[in-house]
């Protein structure tokens, strides 16, 4: 027995973390809690809304803490994230239903993170300044998806108490002057004593504290509560109480030892909620209302103002809060002499929207990023997370977190790749995602340095033109970088790059190339020096044209880009000197000025067009002629540019979060076939597009991926060649990413007739941001995989009736979700249905409240909804008293499931006793529903003064003729003075058909009415008596009693005789006696 009884305080000891707790220092709150016994049943999922079911993702539970009041607590636990299909969602409660995330303040502050290597979430409740009111069960919930997880923890909050670290032998301290040794003076033995009674009370209190058996007190409150037997093995399963027979006794024993308070009558709600904004009253009831209250917050005490207001009302004490603020949350308590009442206010925030959301955005590195989004309310709390973990405020040297007015800014100075990701802003009402994407800076070029010919003293002009203003470079000839001197020129304007050579020399030929600051790009270009030789000439010479005039039209053709400057310098010689005509097909140039036009000089025609268009391509003719004869060449100009839009880009197909994009190449593909194509996307009523390929997609069809379901979406295309980039293509119309729902759940058969069958099932569980748009049902025939419609049109209801169905046969079903992106899976029946009817006995299922008299007042509805069964169909009959019912009077509505007794205005003389019959062939059931119909009584009868005498007068009646068909409750007795007429009530309520009217004045003659009253009310009418009762007034008359008068007398006779003195001579003495006797 000894060694049972060891063992089971034993386990005890570890089914009560919280007296473990008490043992260890406080400065060490978070230690380790001792583990729960293995056999104790963990009550992890029995509070709050507990699932059924516990996956096991914890890897670090929440701890059991006890803390002083005052200070700070953290809680914190961690999540396999392996597990996890999605990244979960984590609430905190406090006790049953309360949940924390109301309370997100100065107080409760929750933190999240996530380690990306070991994949496992981490989460932190920290509550600053714990107090009283904190103290009690706690529990967080893991969700995500199908996965479910909670776990429960306690913090136990203790007030500061001075260190009484001192032992018994300090009791013995010596009382006297300190100067003395410490053997003088006399030992404190009341010290002792006091510090004995100390410890025999911190005795008690433990011995106390393990009684309770480790059951938290608001669980023993709980369990005082209960009146069924049954509710105690539920409460003891649902917070893992083993011991249940020992929980009991200590019950017993609680309930025996009932303390009432002995200043409060009513004490405060254990909590109070009330919305940001707006007033709470709280409120207690004093047993003596001499009694002084003092209210606190926090432990300070309250002084009242337009904050806080107070009032007395009778024995009532009420404090109102106006216009509760965030810094009300708080525990508050009511303190009446020795006695505390607790309680704790949260203040709950409406919850905030997010009104205009994040944008994607697309950027290069180090380039500044600003996430803008605007909330319902100013200063509202919000949280960032990227990737889904929350951005704290110990990020600030990589992001900034700004505040405009409803505006939330965060701001990334300079951005890297690792920047890249999905960004989220949360508040407690709503959320908003935006991508991210952050590439390399990508340098183009838009126009090249050109091959140059120059003579001697003119000018050289390299010019290329590049896509990025702000980027710099160095020019370079021959591997040697070129200075600036007076005859070079380098500059930079803009996107252009410019390198001039004034007085070209010899010594100027040579690669000259152009290096931008920062690109693996280089550009170069070459310059010829064309030399001058002078030779004899003679004085006449045909003209020539200085071409390779070969023929071929390949190598006479030139390629000039769209929107760029073409030039074409012919040398010609001659002697005279010839004259050159341009031409294209019987078109002559000869204009000198304008974009098309033709210049000449010395030995060179120049035939110059600016900014080449599409109608420019064709075939030149250069003819030059001299009087000594003429020269020709043929020229071909071929315009290259970007290629048209693709066309007709349209979406057809999508998913959860992706989209099929298709598209028609372009009609012109600008000279130089389409080496691929490029997309962007959008949401819609966004601005900024977000590219979706870097390197160009050379089919027509691609698939976009990464998308928010639920989101709208547009998308475009570009077409590139060797040119360059076309212009976008027409955006696709609004598309939403959505998936089809998932199955539907629980299909069952409710009914099968002859020819109908009832199905009825529950929603999917997933169903996304499409919703469902109905329900299709089907059915075949056992053997066959012919799916027959049982409906043309989809059912939006979780039931569907499918009629005509062929008799004796086995029909198999199956129910389909359809929303806008398609059917779901199918629900089906395991085992195929026989349609055939099924006899049912008939049986009336009266409602509860029929059972008893039913009663209504004249003039209101009655409408009786009796439900039955039984099949085939019954056949329902009514009567009353067995007679049938008068259909003008009674109307009666019958379905294949229950029975309607209705009447408009109910009259008296609808009451009666009504009786249902339910009948299938030789089978029937029967129920009895007795109706009344009430209405006000008449006035009572026959009202008179009986009786007057002093100042009262015995008023008495008769009970009124009509009681309003219902029993008569009681009488209203009004009396008013015949002066007057003004009638005050005397008595309310009275059973009795008399009473006796009091305090009456003398001199007034008074009438009384009396109203008769039942279930109804008061009569309409009072009866009135029909004589006065006069209080008279009367003169004070001394009336002499008749009686003989006593003799009173009597024989004299000492009572006191005299007696001897002695006395001194020269002083004054007495002597004295009694005598009795009369007369005197």
């Amino acid at each position: 027995m000894a060694a049972a009884a060891a063992k089971k305080k034993e386990v005890k000891k570890k089914e009560d973390p919280k007296a473990a707790k008490k043992e260890e220092p406080k400065e060490e709150p978070k230690a380790d809690a001792p583990a729960p016994a293995a056999d104790a049943p963990a009550p992890a999922e029995t509070q709050g809304e507990p699932s059924s079911q516990s996956d096991g993702l914890f890897i670090k539970k929440p701890e059991h803490v006890l803390v002083e009041a005052g200070k700070d607590v953290i809680i914190s636990f961690q999540v396999d994230g392996a597990q996890l299909p999605a990244k979960p969602t984590v609430k905190w409660f406090k006790g049953k239903w309360l949940e924390l995330g109301i309370k997100s303040g100065q107080r409760f502050q929750f933190k999240e993170s996530f380690d990306k290597e070991k994949n496992v979430y981490g989460y932190e409740l920290k509550i600053g300044k714990v107090v009283v009111g904190d103290r009690g069960d706690y529990r967080c919930e893991v969700k995500a998806k199908d996965k479910f997880d909670s776990c429960p923890f306690n913090i136990d909050v203790e007030t500061p108490r001075a260190d009484d670290a001192g032992n018994v032998l300090q009791a013995f301290k010596r009382t006297g002057d300190s100067n003395k040794p410490e053997v003088a003076g006399e030992l404190d033995f009341s010290g002792l004593l006091k510090k004995r009674e100390g410890q025999e009370e911190e005795k008690k209190k433990k011995k106390d504290d393990d009684d309770d058996m480790g059951i938290p007190p608001e669980i023993w409150e709980m369990l005082k509560g209960v009146t069924k037997k049954s509710e105690y093995e539920r409460i003891a399963f649902q917070y893992g109480v083993t011991d249940l027979r020992g929980m009991l006794k200590r019950l017993k024993k609680a309930k025996v030892e009932i303390k009432k308070s002995a200043a409060f009558m009513t004490k405060l709600d254990p909590a109070y909620q009330v919305d940001k904004g707006q007033k709470i009253k709280m409120f207690v009831e004093l047993s003596n209302p001499d009694l002084q209250i003092k209210w606190m917050k926090n432990g300070q005490v309250i002084k009242p103002s337009g904050k806080y207001i107070f009032e007395n009302v009778g024995k009532k004490r009420i404090m109102t809060i106006t216009k509760a603020s965030l810094a009300d949350d708080a525990a508050y308590e009511c303190v009446a002499g020795d006695e505390r009442s607790f309680t704790e206010v949260f203040v709950r925030e409406p919850p905030v929207q997010v009104e205009v959301g994040l944008d994607d955005q697309q950027v290069y590195v180090g380039d500044k990023v600003e996430m803008v989004a605007e909330v319902s309310e100013e200063g509202a709390q919000v949280m960032w997370k990227k990737d889904g973990v929350e951005l704290t405020r110990e990020d600030a040297f990589k992001y900034r977190f700004k505040k405009d007015g409803k505006k939330h800014i965060l701001i990334i100075n300079e951005a890297t790749k690792e920047d890249a990701g999905r960004y989220q802003i949360m508040t407690n009402g709503g959320n908003s995602e935006a991508d991210l994407v952050v590439e390399d800076k990508q340098l183009e070029v838009l126009q090249d340095i050109a091959d140059l010919t120059v003579k001697a003293a003119e000018q050289a002009v390299f010019k290329c033109e590049v896509s990025d203003e702000k980027v710099t470079g160095k020019w370079y000839k021959n591997g040697v970088e070129v200075r600036p001197s007076k005859r070079i020129t380098i500059s930079h304007k803009g996107r252009f790059h410019k390198l001039v050579i004034d007085d070209v020399r010899p010594e100027d030929e040579g690669d000259y190339t152009f290096v931008p600051d920062g690109y693996a790009l280089s550009l170069s270009a070459k310059l010829n020096f064309l030399e001058i030789k002078i030779e004899y000439v003679p004085k006449q010479e045909p003209p020539k044209i200085h071409l390779d005039c070969s023929g071929k039209e390949q190598e006479n053709t030139i390629v000039v880009v769209a929107g760029n400057k073409l030039r074409f310098d012919v040398p010609i010689t001659g002697e005279p000197a010839p004259v050159a005509t341009w031409m294209k097909g019987d078109v002559v140039f000869t204009d000198a000025e304008g974009r098309v036009r033709v210049e000449e000089r010395k030995e060179l025609s120049s035939f110059v067009i600016e900014s080449a268009e599409r109608s420019d391509e064709g075939s030149y003719t250069i003819k030059v002629t001299n009087p000594v004869g003429e020269d020709s060449a043929k020229l071909n100009l071929k315009v290259v540019d970007v290629p048209d839009p693709p066309e007709t880009a349209h979406i057809t197909k999508v998913g959860e979060d992706w989209a099929i994009l298709v598209w028609e190449p372009p009609k012109y593909d600008g000279g130089m076939p389409v080496t691929g194509y490029l997309m962007e996307r959008k949401k819609k009523g966004s601005m900024r597009w977000m590219k979706l390929n870097f390197e160009v997609f050379t089919e027509t069809t691609y698939e976009s991926t990464k998308m928010i379901e639920g989101v709208l979406y547009e998308m475009r295309v570009f077409a590139v060649n060797a040119i360059g980039v076309s212009q976008p293509s027409q955006n696709t119309k609004p598309f939403m990413p959505i998936a089809p729902t998932s199955e539907p759940l629980h299909l069952t058969l409710e009914d099968v007739t002859d020819t109908t069958a009832t199905l009825k099932w529950r929603a999917p569980d997933r169903i996304g941001a499409g919703g469902i748009d109905g329900y299709l049902i089907e059915y075949c025939k056992e053997g066959s995989d012919e799916w027959i419609p049982a409906n043309t049109e989809l059912v939006e209801r979780c039931g569907f009736t499918a009629k005509d169905l062929p008799t004796g046969e086995k029909l198999l079903f199956r129910v389909v979700a359809v929303n806008i992106a398609g059917k779901s899976l199918p629900a089906t029946f395991a085992q195929p249905v026989t349609i055939r009817e099924i006899v049912q006995q008939p049986k009336i299922r009266l409602p509860r409240h029929l059972r008893q008299t039913y009663i209504r007042r004249v003039g209101e509805q009655v409408n009786l909804v009796i439900p039955f069964q039984g099949k085939p169909r019954p056949i329902v009959t009514w009567t009353k008293d067995g007679k049938p019912l008068d259909p003008k009077e009674v109307a009666i509505r019958t379905s294949d499931m229950d029975t309607i007794l209705f009447i408009r205005s109910a009259a008296r003389h609808h009451s009666g006793h009504y009786e249902l019959s339910v009948q299938i062939e030789n089978m029937e059931d029967k129920a009895v529903i007795k109706i009344r119909i009430v209405e006000k009584p008449g006035p009572a009868h026959n009202v008179m003064v009986k009786e007057v005498w002093g100042f009262n007068a015995l008023v008495e009646w008769e009970p009124p003729k009509d009681d309003g068909n219902s029993e008569i409750t009681g009488y209203a007795i009004q009396k008013a003075d015949k002066k007057t007429m003004e009638w005050f009530t005397v008595y309310e309520h009275n059973r009795l058909t008399r009473c006796t009217v009091s305090d009456l004045i003398m001199g007034n003659e008074y009438y009384f009415r009396v109203f008769s009253e039942n279930i109804c009310g008061l009569s309409e009418n009072p009866g009135v008596s029909k004589n006065t009762a006069y209080i008279q007034k009367t003169g004070i008359i001394c009336k002499q009693m008749d009686y003989k008068e006593h003799d009173f007398r009597m024989a004299p006779i000492f009572l006191t005789p005299l007696v001897d003195r002695t006395v001194v001579a020269g002083y004054t003495t007495a002597l004295n006696c009694a005598v009795r006797g009369h007369p005197k």
